[in-house]
């Protein structure tokens, strides 16, 4: 005789209490991060969520920046979800930091291009990515810095994205580096003239309106 069908009463199905709230976060995450395939990126989440690790999740809704077909391009929030899980170490494995771009939902050839800008074999200085990412996003060096210093700065959105003149520095040598178009005297020069301007705050810090002062086209 087959044994009958397993009925279930609603006694019977335990819902974690914490489930809803789970479901709730997960939910209002994806309408703010708008990810481009939604299983892939829930893979991420929920893997990230079960290590306590910060989750890829953008602070708010944007606009695509990169003039893709689709909306899979890098953008100013998506690198700042990486920098948000990767800046915790100087130097990041490669491979740990294409599944991050990959549960992003981030083109894998744009991240081999990036790559390609400065080739490395299994880590990369985590400061030194995020300043390619920013130079595919900006279209100049001035650009570049802008978009990290929005990044990076501790500042409230639409403020004077203040980060530290050191870290200003490195980067904008690093990407000035890379175009054989800017001297180096003339890279050091635009930095002394900052520098004094920093120097007289005594604080440290460069911000936005300070380096756009003495902007010049690069």
């Amino acid at each position: 005789m087959p044994l009958p069908d397993t009925m279930f009463c609603a006694q019977q199905i335990h819902i974690p209490p914490e489930l809803p709230d789970v479901l709730k976060q997960f939910t209002k995450a994806a309408i703010r991060t708008q990810p481009a395939d939604v299983l892939q990126w829930s893979a991420g989440y929920f893997s990230a969520l079960s290590r306590g690790d910060p989750l890829p999740v953008k602070d708010r809704i944007e606009m695509p920046v990169a003039t893709q077909k689709i909306d899979t391009g890098l953008t100013q929030g998506l690198l700042k979800v990486l920098h948000k899980q990767c800046s915790h170490k100087q130097y990041v494995e490669l491979a740990d930091l294409q599944q991050k771009w990959k549960n992003l939902c981030l083109p894998m050839e744009n991240f081999q291009a990036l790559l390609q800008l400065d080739p490395c074999e299994d880590k990369i200085e985590w400061i030194k990515f995020l300043a390619l990412g920013c130079s595919m996003l900006g279209g100049s060096l001035n650009s570049s810095m802008k978009h990290l210093c929005e990044i990076l700065t501790a500042d409230p959105e639409g403020g004077p994205a203040r980060i530290p003149f050191e870290t200003f520095s490195y980067v904008y040598r690093y990407l000035s580096k890379m175009d054989s178009d800017i001297p180096e005297v003339d890279t050091e020069s635009y930095l002394a003239n900052l520098k004094d301007t920093v120097d007289s705050r005594k604080n440290g810090m460069i911000g936005l309106s300070d380096f756009f002062v003495l902007n010049r086209k690069v």
